[in-house]
This record gives structure tokens, sequence and C-alpha cells, in this order.
């Protein structure tokens, strides 16, 4: 009887191993999309696959994209209608999945549609978790308003107009306690708050601003654990850190304005860090190019020499670290990875942080992240031993072949 797609023997791979490391050549058994077993022929009979001495890593972890982000204008994202919205994010979250980002989390610009449109297969693309609209204050990072017009750019930031869309500008702890039922009401996966201003917002806010009062994080927070959904909180530091941290919030993004005692206390509190360094290599590039508001291209290149510290304080502080990108177009996500090591990570612990600990973040670590008995075959492999040279992931392709659920979507 022939074996049903997803069950093959993977032969003379080198697999990654929990300590970031590649055990020696073996053979991976793979049955009905789960890892069955690793070392022992557990299927005599059932298809192989020749690994020709590859490296072998879990699938990779993107825990900060914005699937609806497939340009830095404004303006074209605003001449965008819905439909045209939604199909941009199909093409992305197909592109994530063929670089080898098998898991994602999406703050800001998905919600449960698009989540469970790609679970059920419609079209492909990475597991994902979504927040739907973050949430920001009125003059905040998400208000996005134009005052020649009176009027939002976007009346979602970055995602359109729809119905069951839920808010995104929020004032006052009875408007945020809504506001988070009503995302909860929605379906999502995490509630996404702008403890601070950022970069790119439309209202010139900036960076060390901080925006939310602590008693409107800690309703967002009380509300969201209710229902058990952690916060992530985008924060670069001050005061709004210092909110986010207090308030009990899950995961930090960006990070960029820490101090070491800030990340003590989000160490002492479990708190993840989600770095997110490529995105302001690409805004700089932008800035550059000359393709950015003068505003936010003030902003970024005052921030840029500070790119990366954070990683070291979060390291030194043993504060868990997640990998994500933030890129306003996609491809490039990977490049997290080297750069990364490039703050001073080890390439070992990087390449956990990229596989085991977003699967650990996302809550689905106990099926994702290791290539290990029980677990889902999501994986790739590659050519070039990455702990070697972490510059692979500046190339074009480091990933040869993707799996996902034991199936090879690309080779």
């Amino acid at each position: 009887m022939p074996y049903p797609i997803g069950t093959f023997v993977l032969d003379r791979v080198r697999p990654m191993t929990d300590e970031g490391r590649f055990a020696p050549e073996t053979s991976i058994t793979v049955k009905d999309g789960i890892i069955a077993d690793v070392g022992t022929e557990a299927l005599s009979n059932a298809p192989r696959i020749d690994g020709e001495g590859q490296y072998l890593l879990p699938g990779f972890a993107d825990v900060h994209v914005h699937l609806g982000c497939f340009t830095p204008s404004l303006e074209h994202m605003m001449l965008m209608n819905a439909t045209r919205w939604t199909l941009e994010v199909a093409r992305n979250a197909r592109t994530l999945l063929e670089l080898g980002i098998t898991l994602a989390r999406d703050v800001a610009t998905s919600d449960a549609g698009i989540r469970d449109g790609i679970s059920s297969g419609a079209v492909p693309g990475p597991t994902l978790r979504v927040s739907g609209p973050a949430l920001g204050q009125t003059g905040g990072h998400t208000d996005g308003y134009l005052p020649s017009i009176d009027a939002p750019a976007m009346t979602g930031f970055l995602m359109p107009a729809y119905p069951g869309r839920g808010e995104h500008v929020v004032d006052g702890i009875d408007e945020m306690r809504k506001a988070v039922r009503g995302h909860i009401r929605s379906g999502v996966d995490w509630i996404k708050l702008c403890t601070t201003g950022g970069l790119l917002s439309t209202m010139g806010d900036i960076p060390t601003k901080a925006e939310f009062s602590f008693d409107e994080v800690r309703v967002a927070v009380e509300e969201a654990s209710r229902a058990g959904i952690p916060v992530a909180a985008h924060a670069y530091g001050g005061e709004g850190l210092d909110n986010a941290i207090a308030a009990g919030v899950t995961s930090v993004e960006h990070g960029m304005l820490m101090t070491a005692a800030q990340a003590d206390r989000m160490a002492e509190r479990g708190i993840w860090l989600v770095p997110t360094l490529i995105v302001v290599q690409e805004l700089a590039a932008l800035a550059d190019a000359g393709e950015l508001p003068t505003s936010a291209a003030h902003r970024v290149r005052e921030v840029i020499e500070l790119s990366g510290r954070q990683v070291e304080l979060a390291s030194q502080a043993g504060v868990r670290i997640a990998v994500g990108s933030d890129l306003t177009t996609q491809g490039r996500n990977l490049e997290e990875l080297a750069l990364l090591t490039q703050a001073g990570m080890r390439a070992s612990d990087v390449l956990i942080a990229a596989t085991r600990g977003g699967a650990e973040l996302m809550g689905l670590g106990a099926t994702h992240g290791r290539i290990a008995p029980g677990y889902i075959f999501d994986a790739v492999l590659m050519k070039r031993n990455p702990l070697e040279d972490m510059d692979v992931f500046l190339t074009e392709r480091p990933v040869t072949t993707v799996f996902q659920r034991g199936r090879i979507v690309r080779s």
C-alpha cells in the first residue's frame, strides 16, 4: 500500500539540536507530516529523499511581520481597496513561506480571516498568529492623521476599512477596554499596543514619546489576559517602555532605547524582546534615497547608530529574544539573523531564537520549532553551515528546500 503524502525518510542530513548545533549525518523519518523518528529506520519501505549532507533546521519563525506591507509609499497604500490589499497580503504570505519562514506573527496587518484562509489551504503561507489593527492613541503612532484632509491617511493604520476590522485609535480606559474586547470577539491571537511613538508616523511623534497612560496599558493587558490572549507592545524606551513592562506585556517590539535597568525588569518578568534590526537598515536606505518624508528620515538617522544595543543589553540581562523583521516590503526577512549575530549574539543562540524561540513566543512550542519526534515537520535545508558564517542569511536564497507539514513547498 502506498504511503500518504508527507511520509518519507530524509537521509544524510545534519539536524539542528536543541543547543543550536548540528548533529552528525543521520536519517529523519516523517510520517503524515510529523517527525516519527530521528536516527533509526522506522519505515523501511517509505519513499526516501537524499539530503546530501545538508543542514536541517526547523522552519524559521518571524514574529514581527506585516503581511499588509508591500511598499513604503503611503500614497500607494491609500490608493488600494480592500480586495487588492488582501491579494497583496496573500502574495506576501507565499513569499515568507518560500524563504523558509513557516511560522509568522502579524502584529498589525492581518486578521483572523487571513490566518484561517492560510490554515485551510486557500493560499500558501506560514502558520500565522494575528493581532488585527494595532491600538494607539489620538495623535499617536497608529493615528495616520493628515491635516490637509482632516482625516486619517488610512482608517486602519496599514489596514483598509472593512466590516469587523476593529478600532485602531483609542483614548481612555473605557475606549481601550471596549477596543480590546472587540478585537478578542473578532478572533485575534494577540493584542498589539503602541506605548511609544515610532519612526514612520504621519503625526511626527517620536520614539522617545510615551503614548497611552499606565492605566490604559494595564486595562489592555487585563482584558486580554482574561481571554488568555497575550499582548505585544511597540515600545522604543523611556516611560512608554516602563509602562509596558509594569503592566505585564508578553513581548516588547523594538526596544532600541531601552536601559540596562529596563532589561533587568523584563528578564525578571519573563518579557520577550523582538529587536527588529533589519527594518532600521531598510528605512535608512530609503532615507538616503530620498524616499521617506523628511521628518521620518530624520528620526531614522537619529536612531540608526543605536540599533543593536538593545540586543546586547537584553542578552546580558537574560531576556529571551525572538526574531522579527518589521519590513515594509517582504523578502529580506532572514537578514535579521545575520544582524543579530553582528549585534553580539552567539550564532547558536540566534538559530534557537529564530526557530524554537519564536515558536514558544507564539504559543506553539509543543508542536513546532524542534527536530524531534512528535514535532510537526516544518523544516528547511541549507547547504552551508550557518554556524560557520551567519552572513549566509544576507544572500538571496540561503535555504535550498522548504518543508511544511512534511510537504516540499520549495526545492
